[in-house]
């Protein structure tokens, strides 16, 4: 089963975290997709499987609505 990151992207001072965070929680949510096509898990497993899966895509999806907003407040106004 893919590693399991904690649910929220860390916060940290450092430059490149939230990046890292990003990548982190997109590599396992490739691993679950991978895992879920190949079709060979027992129910259970799929099904949690699918609901962290679920819990990656919208940590994502926030992650690229964040980062898509401080790129448009940094862009000039025309």
């Amino acid at each position: 089963m893919p590693k399991r990151p904690t649910n929220q992207p860390q916060v940290a001072d450092e430059p490149g975290a939230a990046a890292r965070a990003f990548e982190d929680g997109f590599q396992e949510l490739e691993g679950i997709v991978s895992a879920l096509e190949k079709g060979d898990l027992p129910l259970e497993d799929a099904l949690k499987l699918h609901a962290r899966g679920q819990e990656l895509a919208a940590a994502c999806a926030k992650q690229l609505d964040e980062a898509e907003l401080k790129l448009r407040q940094l862009q000039p106004e025309s």
